[in-house]
């Protein structure tokens, strides 16, 4: 009996040329079928133009920030501070105009996208390095704290070689003084802010920042890469009230008092250290940021917001420098306090 020959059809979907081909065909041609759908069907367009504007009215915000005025309530500083949370919108809307199926939503949201990008998306990266001669800490330690001493030992486990504390109460300093005796020979307490050192400090004084009291020292710190100056503040709080907006009259006035005193310092190498209550984004501290550098803007991962303790929301704890290099900056675990501790570690010895 003859053989009878059977031809089996080639599958050209694999992965070799005629697969391949047949592959880009199938998207080419849904490519087609959506492109004409998009112009044939008006609906997806109609749809979600509300989405569409609100998209564009946060991109508007984002790019028009510093413009946003303060004569009323603040509002400009405000939206400042939380500037980056503005983000969170985007993933939102996004949603919701892919449950409206909306094309006139969806590629509207790529706009404050690519906004947000655009201010923010260098804070993403990792940008830290080894090395650096320096390590330093500050700490706004909570009035209200109720382990003074616990809180002492965890950031002097730090291996900071300086060390800033802020808002200490006459009850506690003692506690302070004598839980960080054995990591740090030198230390001065001016008011409600201290610096504690592993090297010499000299030239202490208190820095006027029109309160009335005391809440902002200088120091000159005699580190082995030589002579460094060494700014502890505590700024004033802001508040957000409904009848007033964002209250930070005095806040503000304590920041430019403040830019003046850096800015009169003799020493080339400046550390800023302190709770700014503001964030880099804030035009009102404009007077110290324009001068410094931040270390987590140059050295750091991610935003380091160090506060509330609890949640963090926004970094109002600054480390800051000038002719000095950043080399990493980090936030430290969370300690008896509302605020996270805040470190960075710089090089003194390549100023920038």
């Amino acid at each position: 009996m003859a053989q009878q020959a059977y031809v089996t059809e080639t599958d050209n979907d694999g992965p070799g040329p005629e697969g391949r081909g047949s592959a880009l065909r199938r998207l080419k041609d849904r490519t087609v079928r959506l492109l004409g759908r998009l112009r044939s069907d008006r609906r997806l367009w109609l749809r979600g133009l509300v989405l569409a504007a609100l998209a564009l009215l946060l991109a508007l915000v984002m790019v028009v920030h510093a413009h946003i005025p303060n004569s009323i309530g603040n509002l400009g500083s405000l939206t400042e501070t939380f500037l980056p949370w503005l983000g969170v919108a985007i993933p939102v809307l996004l949603v919701l105009g892919l449950v409206r199926r909306s094309a006139s939503a969806l590629i509207a949201v790529l706009v404050p996208a690519l906004v947000w990008l655009n201010l923010f998306g260098g804070l993403l990266s990792d940008k830290a390095a080894t090395g650096g001669d320096l390590t330093v800490v500050t700490h706004n330690v909570n009035a209200e704290n109720a382990d003074p001493e616990g809180t002492a030992q965890d950031v002097a486990a730090s291996g900071a070689d300086v060390l800033a504390l802020e808002e200490l109460t006459a009850a506690a300093v003692p506690v302070y003084e004598k839980a960080l005796a054995s990591t740090y020979r030198y230390h001065s307490v001016q008011g409600t802010v201290g610096l504690w050192s592993k090297y010499p400090i000299s030239g202490v004084r208190s820095v006027d920042i029109k309160l009335g009291w005391t809440r902002a020292m200088r120091a000159t710190v005699t580190a082995p890469a030589g002579p460094v100056a060494v700014y502890v503040a505590h700024l004033p709080s802001v508040r957000v009230k409904l009848e007033a907006g964002f209250t930070a009259r005095q806040r503000d006035h304590s920041a430019d008092a403040l830019g003046e005193a850096i800015a009169d310092e003799r020493l080339e190498r400046i550390v800023l250290l302190g709770d700014l209550n503001g964030t880099m984004n804030d035009r009102a501290l404009n007077a110290v940021t324009s001068q410094m550098r931040s270390t987590q803007g140059a050295a750091g991962s991610g935003f380091g917001f160090s506060w509330p303790a609890s949640f963090p929301m926004a970094r109002i704890d600054q480390v800051m420098v000038k002719g000095i290099e950043p080399v990493s900056s980090w936030t430290l675990p969370r300690t008896g306090s509302d605020h996270l501790p805040v470190a960075a570690r710089v090089d003194l010895a390549t100023g920038s």
